[in-house]
């Protein structure tokens, strides 16, 4: 029973950190990547549509993408859903394909970016202690009801400790990484 509880912790603390992850490849940088429209969504034929059902993606460039709809009728629904995003760009149509380019960032937009990152990071983090809790609670249940004795619910409790510090810190390392990405020109 302690080992069930503290596989199932892990293994979201192990998803809470990939949504982070997931989170961070969200945020621009400098360079463009097609993970950046994964949350806009188009309002194609009445229903919220991800861009990313509707179209291929394609960076010839650092700070160019081109997005090839699948369905040419969708291109004004595309080129307004990307001007209303929070990407900041203006998109064109040249008849083929819709051309994004990215403005280039300034100072104050990248410190933006990073305070946007440590928001997630805290978010994810905030989610790994929920979880330590909730497994943390079923612990001392399971010392209450005397199904488990205090030696053993101790030690699970500093494994649950080791593994909690070890996803933390994890998210921290993204959260480096991801500023010295943002901050690096």
């Amino acid at each position: 029973m302690i080992d069930e509880i503290l596989l199932e912790a892990e293994d979201k603390m192990d998803k809470a950190v990939i949504a982070a992850t997931n989170e961070f490849a969200n945020i621009r940088t400098g360079r463009a990547s097609s993970g950046m429209f994964e949350q806009i969504l188009v309002d194609y034929y009445g229903a919220p549509t991800p861009m990313q059902q509707l179209a291929s993606f394609q960076i010839p460039e650092a700070r160019t993408v081109l997005i090839s709809p699948f369905d040419r009728t969708a291109t004004q629904e595309i080129l307004k859903a990307l001007r209303e995003s929070d990407l900041g760009v203006n998109p064109t149509d040249d008849g083929n394909v819709v051309r994004v380019i990215l403005p280039a960032l300034t100072e104050e937009r990248r410190k933006e970016y990073v305070k946007q990152a440590k928001t997630k990071a805290e978010d994810a983090r905030v989610s790994v202690r929920s979880v330590r809790r909730k497994a943390k609670e079923a612990l001392d249940r399971l010392k209450k009801d005397g199904e488990a004795g205090e030696d053993e619910v101790e030690r699970a409790e500093k494994s649950l400790e080791s593994v909690t510090k070890s996803h933390t810190e994890k998210i921290d390392s993204l959260l480096e990484a991801k500023e010295k990405e943002l901050l690096t020109i």
